[in-house]
């Protein structure tokens, strides 16, 4: 389980197990805290694992799931632990029953009494009809993601199981508990990587034409809801930001990794002709107005992958960065061939 840090006035507390820490939090709520996976402190009263198991007198506090959720299904609680630093992978602890669902293809490793099962959507939906699963599958489809997402269940009837899923490129994995954020948070088209069962992949529209147009999400992103854990991949180092109302934050289009329900989303021009044509940032910036968090990433894969084309051989020759022999320097040294 997890060690968790409490901090009331400055004044900080731990390492506390789960139990102490939710004994702590019910006799106090007052503070922040902090567990492995958490980018920064949250206050105690938004953390919703430390509300959700027991109060003085050991009677459990029920905790309503967000509005989102259809019919009052939770999301399974697992453990995780994330690994390396550039090149990062997660580590799912499921108990017997417990599942979590990720793309498909971005499984590690898992032990054997782990069970797959390739589902339609995003397998919140596999209790209803064949059109609730094809409409959950058309979703995912409209998003540029598989039509399909793989079910990992512990299958076992004892013990603890544990399946791994690896980021696509470099770059960190960061971890959300939706109920911390009212239950939704809207992400770009390609950043999920995993989740607890339970979590909803849905559809988040652009309303504004020119938003959609030029803010480089297009017209949909993803909407991740319900209360469980979610796993978003960001490219290179990420960084959160707490925006009060009315706080505006310019961002490079490409760099919007997710944001909270309550953040606007706008774009505006970089500035004058000079500016959209000589500066390297494209015309337009993404421009994120508070309340709410946002998640930025400094690589987005796109910029990544626009660095490697250019780099790379094109037909009929080399663009040969920085090479004073040009095309015959990249044969004498051994990197091209004929």
């Amino acid at each position: 389980m997890h060690q968790w840090y409490l901090s009331y006035n400055g004044q900080q507390m731990g390492p506390l197990d789960h139990a102490a820490a939710v004994a702590q939090a019910a006799a106090n709520p007052g503070g922040h805290c902090w567990r492995q996976g958490f980018a920064e402190w949250i206050p105690i009263s938004a953390c919703a694992e430390l509300r959700a198991e027991s109060a003085p007198g050991g009677m459990p506090v029920p905790v309503p799931p967000p509005a989102a959720m259809a019919g009052g299904q939770r999301s399974d609680v697992i453990d995780y632990k994330i690994y390396g630093e550039d090149m990062q992978f997660v580590e799912i602890e499921l108990d017997p029953g417990e599942s979590a669902v990720a793309e498909a293809g971005s499984m590690m490793y898992k032990d054997s009494v782990v069970n797959m099962e390739t589902v339609f959507g995003d397998g919140a939906a596999s209790t209803g009809g064949f059109m609730d699963k094809l409409v959950g599958a058309g979703k995912r489809l409209v998003t540029g993601e598989s039509l399909f997402t793989t079910v990992f269940s512990h299958a076992g009837g004892s013990g603890k199981a544990k399946v791994a899923f690896a980021a696509p490129y470099p770059g960190t994995i960061v971890p959300m508990t939706l109920s911390n954020y009212g239950g939704t948070i809207i992400a770009q088209k390609d950043s999920f990587l995993c989740a607890a069962r339970g979590v909803q992949i849905g559809l988040f529209f652009q309303k504004k034409v020119m938003t959609a147009l030029f803010g480089g999400e297009g017209f949909i992103m993803q909407k991740l809801t319900g209360d469980g854990l979610v796993f978003v991949h960001a490219g290179g180092t990420i960084v959160e930001r707490e925006l009060r109302p009315g706080e505006r934050l310019d961002v490079d289009t490409g760099c919007v990794v997710a944001m909270t329900s309550t953040v606007n989303f706008d774009i505006k021009p970089v500035g004058g002709v000079k500016s959209m044509l000589f500066g390297g940032e494209g015309v337009f910036l993404a421009t994120l107005t508070g309340p709410g968090k946002v998640w930025i990433q400094s690589l987005p894969f796109s910029r990544l992958a626009g660095r490697m084309l250019s780099a790379a051989y094109q037909k009929g020759g080399s663009r040969d960065e920085g090479s004073v022999l040009g095309g015959l320097g990249g044969i004498l040294s051994g990197d091209r061939g004929f």
